[in-house]
């Protein structure tokens, strides 16, 4: 791993929050997340109810829970159209188990990545009409299927859109569209996952019939699918992982259960860091390489043996994904070493790039690189890709002014997927390529590391970490607070792990001992001084039944 740059963040205004008689660090970590009131702080580190939305504030709620429950009444067949992400899946176990919960009538449909691709398909929605299906719920995705919602509500088929991706210009014609993002829409909070617009369908439908208690057995899944899809875990979205991770500790899900087993995971440790690294992994594997239900039948089986059969299933194919990602990974790496990467966005692929690697390869590329990534599959008519970002690069803006040669697109400004014609590609990347080079102007496209407090070290200590929990739990847009300290000497230090990736410390700082753990930094060592600058997180290793404090060492630099 190479050095970053430091980005320290300003100190706290004079009197800020002094009021609320919390450490001046407490303080600053809130003004650090734009934290401004006594009120707003005590809703944030109590993560009160408060923090949830009326669902009724969200424009056609009332329309969708009418027709909804009018599906009920008559027993119709109600298709539950999933993404094929963890978020959609997660999406579609809840409301089909939450409309089961209502004696509803709930299919699961999950289109296929790459024999159908993403969002509503003509072919499947005319299917599922075939069935007796006269009701179409979307999960994360149908946003921008104009075209389709219009074919489908002219064959008879009533379509209710819930999405949280970026809208276009027009929205789609379905009896419903439930999205916060749209402008029409009177909701406090416009970031929640695709099955946070979900859970607040669901929300409405119970408030409604008097019910909304049933609702909590369902907050584990929440959790999960909104975590996965790394929205920020700020506003309501902190309420619902919070009472979501609650709910997972002592899930009843056999699937979750086998999954946990597996991974040598304790269920009543969990926390975010586990569902991103552990969890969501495994539950994406399938609808990357081949099809989603699997995780979706893991998420809801009540079959002790096919629990099992599943979570092993989920393992090996999440095998499978982390081999192919690095192959593929070292290849987009090496394509880059003959283009260079001294551009305002970089560009690769070949035909031999699956649709659900790309997102994954342009992620790491995009991070090392800090700069706007595209990973392109190449096909003979048409081409495909998914792109990553930057925060000072909206990527879906940038799609936006290349409409008129793409097929189609949509996502979010840091993370979105397209289409096009294999004939566009030139024009596609200078204009892409134009667009980066005219905003990214005078950026300085180097990554870095957001530190939120210079301390010193000999000031952390067990309260301090205390405090930090305060916070959980952690994610994007509330990241684990990230320290400096300066001037801290070095009693001990020497590589660790295979092929001494890692580095192992003994610092100290006055009176203070400290064990610090350097990840990927094993590459650094000849630049270990006596005495150096640090920058870390804290940390609790566990080993031989014990737990204790240490510093994750991100980076340091010779002090002064």
């Amino acid at each position: 791993m190479n050095h970053r740059r430091w980005k320290v963040l300003p100190p706290t205004p004079a009197k800020h929050l002094t009021e609320t008689g919390l450490p001046s660090l407490a303080t600053q970590l809130l003004y650090n997340r734009g934290i401004t009131d006594p009120t707003q702080a005590k809703a944030f580190l109590d993560i009160e109810e408060s923090l949830q939305g009326d669902p009724f504030l969200l424009s056609d709620m009332e329309k969708a829970v009418g027709r909804v429950y009018h599906a009920l009444l008559v027993g119709e067949s109600i298709a539950i159209y999933g993404d094929f992400d963890a978020d959609g899946i997660c999406g579609t176990a809840l409301l089909t188990q939450g409309l089961s919960l209502l004696g509803g009538k709930a299919i699961p449909y999950i289109p296929h990545r790459l024999k159908e691709g993403y969002g509503l398909n003509l072919v499947s929605l005319e299917s599922l009409r075939q069935q007796g299906v006269t009701l179409v719920i979307t999960v994360d995705c149908g946003i921008g299927n104009i075209h389709e919602v219009e074919h489908a509500q002219g064959k008879g088929l009533d379509i209710i859109i819930t999405d949280h991706h970026s809208i276009s210009d027009l929205l789609p014609p379905a009896l419903a569209v439930i999205n916060p993002k749209r402008e029409s829409s009177a909701y406090p909070f416009h970031q929640l996952a695709g099955v946070g617009v979900a859970f607040k369908l669901l929300q409405a439908l119970f408030q409604t019939l008097g019910k909304k208690e049933q609702l909590d057995e369902l907050l584990d899944i929440v959790a999960l699918g909104t975590v996965a899809d790394v929205v920020p875990l700020v506003g309501e979205n902190r309420y619902l992982v919070k009472r979501g991770l609650e709910a997972l500790t002592k899930t009843q899900r056999l699937g979750l259960q086998e999954i946990a087993h597996i991974a040598g995971l304790q269920l009543s440790n969990l926390d975010t860091k586990h569902i991103s690294w552990v969890l969501a992994p495994r539950l994406n594997a399938p609808g990357r390489l081949d099809y989603a239900l699997t995780s979706y039948r893991l998420l809801v089986t009540d079959s002790p043996e096919e629990a099992r059969q599943l979570a092993q299933e989920l393992e090996e194919t999440n095998t499978q994904r982390q081999r192919l990602t690095g192959e593929l990974l070292a290849k987009a790496k090496e394509q880059l070493s003959i283009s260079g990467v001294d551009f305002p966005l970089l560009m690769v692929g070949g035909e031999d790039y699956p649709p659900g690697i790309a997102g994954l390869i342009a992620g790491r590329l995009a991070e090392e690189f800090y700069r706007p990534v595209i990973v392109l599959r190449q096909g003979r008519d048409i081409s495909g890709g998914s792109a990553r970002s930057i925060p000072e690069f909206d990527i879906i803006a940038a799609f936006r002014e290349c409409q008129d040669i793409l097929l189609r697109f949509g996502g979010h400004p840091m993370a979105a997927g397209f289409a096009l014609p294999t004939e566009n590609l030139t024009r596609f990347q200078q204009r892409l390529l134009h667009i980066a080079a005219d905003q990214l102007s005078g950026v300085d496209l180097h990554p870095f590391l957001t530190i939120e407090a210079d301390i010193p070290l000999s000031a952390i200590n067990g309260e301090v970490f205390k405090l930090v929990e305060r916070f959980a739990p952690f994610g994007s847009g509330n990241p684990l607070p990230v320290f400096l300290s300066r001037g801290v000497k070095v009693v001990d230090c020497h590589p660790v792990g295979n092929g001494s990736q890692h580095l192992r410390l003994k610092l100290r700082q006055g009176e203070i001992m400290w064990r610090g753990i350097g990840f990927d930094l094993g590459n650094l060592l000849a630049e270990v001084t006596p005495e150096i600058d640090i920058v870390y997180n804290l940390a609790v290793d566990q080993w031989g039944g014990q737990k204790m404090l240490e510093l994750n060492i991100l980076d340091f630099a010779p002090a002064p």
